[in-house]
């Protein structure tokens, strides 16, 4: 990505601008206001291929969704020496706000004939990973399959250093997980379909954008929580995760999305659910996102940080440049209601610098 810099990054992002909007349009049947073009800064010419798989039991929806690109999976898988599964747990306590332990157990339906290396199920949980490594049942997939354990990072706390940028735009240090950013590890993002407080919507890209930073173990003095410093107002977290997704996409390998039960509303954490029984996955992150996104009735261009890596060629983000195996998304789009203050999330886009 030559030439890449902040400096440029900040004109030309503005372009993708989506309008101001008014009014109730934002919430339950939406209607949105027009894309304001948003011209790629470096092109991403390479069709995609997304799964896509509609059923009503979700172990079996996730292992036919890996099956679906087992052409693509394969030759990636048989380069790397171990797997780690990148769950999402966003809330300890909240099942509906974590990745399904079904939804881990249908990825090892998939990978246990074909991989028989150690795999890792790995998460820093912005709370403590292992209540709800606990919470969630994961222990039931190490029972399972004896080649997995369960791994909490912040205990672990090995990590590299990477920059991004404050509430002033000046440089600040984070510490990422170093299993996450392993270049032998076969690293795989299981997350959901959710709407979010702070950026819109969140699946496999944001699992891992949010979920690779550390923050100290319990007990440990003083205290610190890289993940916070991402929260820094609307427009810079959509910046730092742009800068990351470029940081940690060489690592990423398989993008797996759960959607048999999604949440609407007051997500992260506290929506409400919605029956998509659905499963989508590809090794292209960005284009698993952006068919998600068609399937929730959310527009492509309405979600900034994951059009900012569409900008920067972080992968397929066009639709019409998306092999779609299984139904067509529309088929099985649900729309989901957005959170209540989706206004204010949209607020960055008011704030760009004028192309």
């Amino acid at each position: 990505m030559s030439g890449f810099s902040r400096r440029n990054f900040l004109r030309v992002a503005g372009a993708g601008a989506l309008a101001a909007s008014t009014g109730r349009g934002l919430f339950g049947q939406q209607q949105y206001p027009p894309a304001v073009p948003a011209p790629p800064i470096y092109p991403y010419a390479t069709r995609a291929t997304v799964s896509l798989v509609q059923g009503e039991q979700r172990r079996k929806n996730v292992y036919e969704a890996l099956l679906a690109i087992d052409d693509q999976i394969k030759p990636l898988l048989q380069t790397k020496k171990s797997v780690v599964i990148k769950p999402n747990i966003v809330n300890t306590k909240i099942p509906l706000a974590a990745t399904h332990a079904d939804a881990l157990l249908g990825i090892m339906d998939y990978l246990a004939p074909r991989f028989k290396g150690p795999v890792t199920i790995a998460e820093a949980s912005a709370a403590d990973t292992l209540e709800g490594f606990e919470n969630h049942h994961y222990k039931l997939v190490p029972q399972e399959f004896k080649q997995v354990q369960l791994v909490d990072l912040n205990r672990e706390g090995k990590f590299s250093v990477f920059a991004i940028v404050d509430e002033n735009v000046r440089p600040i240090p984070v510490r990422l997980a170093a299993r996450l950013v392993d270049p032998d590890a076969f690293i795989i993002s299981s997350a959901m379909l959710k709407t979010h407080n702070a950026v819109v919507a969140t699946m496999t890209v944001k699992n891992m954008v949010i979920g690779t930073p550390l923050h100290s173990a319990p007990g440990v003095s003083p205290a610190w929580h890289d993940k916070r410093k991402y929260h820094a107002g609307p427009h810079q977290m959509n910046y730092n995760m742009a800068i990351s997704i470029a940081r940690e996409r060489p690592q990423w390998c398989l993008a797996v999305i759960d959607g048999f039960e999604g949440m609407e509303g007051d997500g992260p954490s506290d929506g409400t659910p919605v029956p998509s029984r659905i499963a989508l996955a590809s090794t292209d992150f960005l284009a698993a996102d952006r068919v998600g996104l068609e399937t929730m009735g959310i527009p492509a261009y309405a979600v900034g940080y994951l059009q900012y890596a569409s900008q920067l060629g972080m992968g397929q983000y066009d639709l019409e440049k998306i092999d779609v195996r299984g139904p067509k998304p529309e088929t099985v789009k649900r729309v989901y209601r957005l959170h209540p203050q989706v206004q204010e999330q949209l607020k960055w886009l008011g704030s760009l610098p004028k192309a």
